[in-house]
């Protein structure tokens, strides 16, 4: 049995998908979803086979929450939506099929089919999705959209991955990784990434060297990465 994941905002779509997949007994309903936060998190901790994807979401958009997703994590997506101008995009994006609502269970049998001999699926659908310009984090019992721009570093720690703006620092289920490729920061130690824009100052030491931001704030820089660094600033 294929482990499925569905992302919805709807309740009622979430419960009429699950049911129509179970009748097919095809998958395994690992979770349900109703936002991009907990849908990441749940990606890399129930390491589903499919992603159900919806694509219009308050906040997050699907096709947004795709670029968000770790290549390490990314599953098969098959996007669900009422509306039919996205079916280009969703297959540009490399999605293993597209179904509108309300889902039929007959054209749900060509989606199993297609999953099954692992057509409409390829291992390019990384490259294809964007930049981020808004990072989703966890603030409170809500969620914060930080713009990447205004983003100074972000760290890693046990706790999770952080960003840091001048006045406050945001806990993000995005990966480090993925910060690196797509949010325009730059690696210069192993558990943290800079905006090369928001570097006020270079600090040297005996074989150390630390990064003053704008804010005042400093971020360690490794032996290794300090040629990279220097010749982003000199850029």
């Amino acid at each position: 049995m294929m482990r499925a994941l569905l992302v919805d905002d709807e309740m009622h779509a979430r419960e009429e998908l699950a049911a129509l997949l179970r009748e097919t007994g095809a998958f395994e309903i690992v979770g349900a979803c109703a936002d991009a936060v907990s849908a990441l998190q749940a990606i890399r901790t129930r390491r589903p086979d499919v992603l159900f994807l919806d694509v219009q979401m308050p906040v997050v958009s699907g096709f947004e929450l795709l670029s968000m997703i770790d290549d390490a994590d990314l599953p098969r997506v098959v996007f669900v939506t009422a509306h039919d101008e996205y079916a280009l995009r969703a297959f540009e994006e490399n999605a293993a099929d597209y179904l509108l609502k309300p889902v039929a269970i007959e054209r749900l049998a060509r989606t199993v089919e297609r999953l099954r001999v692992g057509t409409g699926f390829s291992d390019t659908a990384s490259q294809l999705r964007q930049a981020l310009r808004r990072i989703p984090c966890q603030a409170g019992r809500s969620i914060k959209l930080v713009d990447a721009s205004e983003i100074e570093f972000a760290r890693s720690s046990e706790a999770g991955v952080y960003v840091v703006c001048a006045r406050a620092e945001y806990f993000t289920e995005l990966t480090l990784r993925v910060l690196e490729e797509r949010a325009g920061l730059v690696r210069c130690h192993k558990q943290y990434l800079v905006r090369i824009e928001q570097v006020e100052e270079v600090r040297l030491g005996e074989g150390t060297a630390t990064l003053v931001t704008r804010s005042g704030r400093e971020v360690p820089v490794s032996r290794r990465l300090l040629p990279t660094i220097r010749e982003q600033l000199e850029g």
